[in-house]
């Protein structure tokens, strides 16, 4: 019969399963608790955004305030830099872009099939620094020498097209995939000149909602065919860290701005997304602390009843890493068994809200990242007990 297990029979006599128990369900419940939460936020957070990152960026498209006053007054719409710079400097705002607008008259052709029948309007052109712009494409470039202008558009100009127009006149509709093959051209007119290009669509954007080109060629052709002066911006991109945050909505509130589209409303329900998560996700932590040092206090009371054993085991020479080996190897057992049990309990629990959410038909996140939070929330606190009880066993040989 082995020394530890002469020890374990020895020292196991003063233990309480029921303080064991107890300890196991309140750490299994803040546990449980922890890793759901962090797994239905991951599972439920492309609801409110088109990125797939834990913690994603937002985009919104701000606007002054123009009432049925200021128009007729003919009030000013642009945003000095004072005012650029002060959107800057709020805590919520990671960086702005400007919106800089075309000032020439642009006149675009659209063929429409082997019919030979084409779409003529009237067009307008904007751009934006690169990197708000959410189209990947490699030939995001303009060159004079070579001109062919590459064009973003927005996502739901092509389903205006497609169920609006093309429904109603009786012309073919068009994929993503096939606009880059339809012919475009561009007639530019100012300062005295005409002059047509050629162009392509490269791709479509569901953060804009408007025409993006190139910053080159806005520089190019506004000196070209406008004044060449540089306007302030009528519209900006503010990249946001806290989407939804009401602070946000403050601001533009209180500044007279307005935020394109629906983005803060889905913004909101994904900020409170956010919150309620953390809510929970502390409520678990805390949960789990209180487990840890109802284990502690246990292990320590067993510990003081059985002082006077361990002393002696400690005299006739027993180490202190074996006197404590017991003791530890329980902890290892229980914290394992929590750890496992809490995953069971996470993946029934998502078996029961998955099937609500697949309708939105969104990609299943992986059940990974909750389990590591888990695994580490379990190591820390098993480590922490470890540490206590060797600290102890120490103490009573150093006495």
């Amino acid at each position: 019969m082995s020394h530890d297990f002469l020890l374990w029979k020895l020292l196991r006599t003063n233990i309480s399963p029921v303080q064991l128990i107890g300890f196991g369900l309140a750490n299994l419940v803040g546990l449980t608790i922890v890793i759901l939460a962090i797994q239905f936020y991951r599972d439920v957070q492309p609801v409110f955004s088109d990125d797939e990152s834990f913690i994603r960026k937002d985009y919104l498209v701000v606007t002054r305030s123009v009432t049925g006053a200021g128009a007729m007054m003919g009030g000013s719409s642009e945003f000095a830099d004072s005012a650029i710079a002060d959107i800057e400097a709020q805590p919520w705002c990671r960086k702005v872009g400007r919106f800089a607008s075309s000032e020439f008259a642009i006149y675009a052709t659209v063929g429409l099939g082997e019919s030979g029948r084409a779409m003529h309007s009237q067009f307008f052109f904007e751009t934006i620094p690169t990197d708000f712009i959410d189209v990947a494409d490699a030939d995001w470039t303009f060159d004079p020498s070579r001109p062919e202008l590459p064009v973003i558009v927005a996502r739901d100009y092509l389903s205006l097209y497609n169920f609006g127009f093309a429904a109603t006149q009786g012309l073919p509709r068009i994929s993503e995939g096939q606009v880059g093959m339809i012919p475009l051209q561009f007639t530019f007119s100012g300062n005295g000149l005409t002059e047509t290009m050629p162009g392509r669509i490269v791709g479509f954007s569901s953060r804009l909602n408007t025409v993006i080109v190139p910053e080159e060629f806005m520089r190019w052709a506004n000196e070209r065919y406008g004044s060449g002066n540089q306007r302030q911006p009528m519209r900006l991109i503010v990249e946001v860290n806290s989407p939804g945050d009401v602070k946000i909505d403050q601001y533009m509130a209180d500044h007279h701005y307005e935020v394109a589209g629906d983005k803060a409303q889905s913004s909101k329900a994904s900020y409170f997304l956010t919150v309620i998560t953390s809510i929970v996700i502390v409520v678990g932590v805390v949960i789990s602390l209180l487990a840890f040092f109802v284990l502690m206090l246990s292990i320590f009371l067993l510990l003081q009843k059985n002082t006077q054993r361990l002393r002696d085991l400690l005299l006739l020479g027993y180490s202190p890493a074996q006197v404590s080996r017991p003791y530890v190897l329980l902890v290892l057992a229980v914290g394992a068994a929590v750890l496992v049990l809490a995953v069971g309990g996470l993946v029934l629990a998502r078996r029961a809200y998955l099937p609500m959410i697949e309708a939105f038909q969104l990609p299943q996140a992986s059940l990974w990242a909750a389990i590591g939070v888990g695994t580490a929330i379990m190591a820390l606190i098993t480590a922490g007990n470890i540490i206590a009880i060797r600290r102890k066993v120490a103490a009573l040989w150093l006495q």
